[in-house]
């Protein structure tokens, strides 16, 4: 029976979705490169031909995550919107698939928000922010040409709000250690009022008044964690599922 020869960039998305598979059965810190080898059914040798580590493989889920929610939001009809209305919808449409995609969002990357994750969470963001903030930029830069923004340096600004996002790094740490329900609701609350700081510092380097840019609504990150918490009842209960058939 004659070899199936495939696509280099077919055999990487195989791998992609064993590990993806993977990790949100397991967690990615508890699914080893092995595991994700003997998934795709590849050897060591053939494995590092596309990616050098495991955590190569988490960058480049992120990126594929990424890449598809920039594939969603170019969808979008925006023509007949003005500057800061194309980069609200931008943003919405990006804690829109967010929340569409937050079973798998926390599966794949909650790992991040581990203190032992923390220079890979770097990576991760990085790896995430050279697909968006081009995007962003070129947002800015025809609001700066009609006239809506401004700023002499849309590139820096779009690189500032994609470091704005994560820098709540913090934040969504003190939220996932949470052991009382009082004790979510003030970290929730804090990035809140950290994400209120954010969009007046976007409005004034944008030269825009009080409360343009919107970067999350309130209860976005409230409902971004009833996301979490459902997703774990239900990978839970098909633990236990498999755990009874075995």
């Amino acid at each position: 029976m004659p070899r199936i020869i495939k696509h280099p960039e077919q055999r990487r998305g195989e791998i992609l979705d064993c590990a993806q598979a993977l990790f949100l059965q397991h967690g990615y810190d508890n699914a080893s490169l092995n595991d994700v080898i003997a998934a795709a059914g590849l050897s060591k040798g053939a494995f590092y031909h596309y990616f050098a580590s495991k955590e190569a493989l988490l960058e480049s889920l992120a990126e594929r995550f990424a890449q598809h929610a920039l594939t969603q939001i170019e969808r979008m009809d925006t023509s007949d919107l003005d500057a800061l209305s194309r980069l609200n919808a931008f943003l919405a449409r990006g804690r829109q698939n967010k929340m569409e995609n937050a079973e798998i969002a926390w599966g794949l990357f909650e790992a991040l928000f581990k203190p032992e994750n923390f220079i890979l969470f770097h990576r991760v963001t990085a790896a995430t922010s050279a697909l968006v903030a081009p995007v962003l930029a070129d947002l800015i830069r025809r609001g700066v040409e009609d006239g809506t923004f401004k700023t002499f340096d849309p590139e820096g600004v779009a690189d500032m709000m994609m470091q704005l996002s994560t820098a709540t790094h913090d934040m969504v740490v003190r939220a996932l250690a949470a052991s009382t329900a009082r004790q979510l609701d003030d970290a929730i609350n804090a990035f809140d009022q950290r994400i209120k700081l954010y969009e007046i510092a976007l409005d004034r380097i944008l030269g825009l008044p009080d409360g343009s840019v919107r970067m999350a609504e309130p209860g976005y990150m409230r409902a971004l964690f009833m996301a979490r918490t459902q997703s774990g009842k239900r990978r839970a209960t098909k633990k236990q599922q498999t755990s009874r058939r075995s």
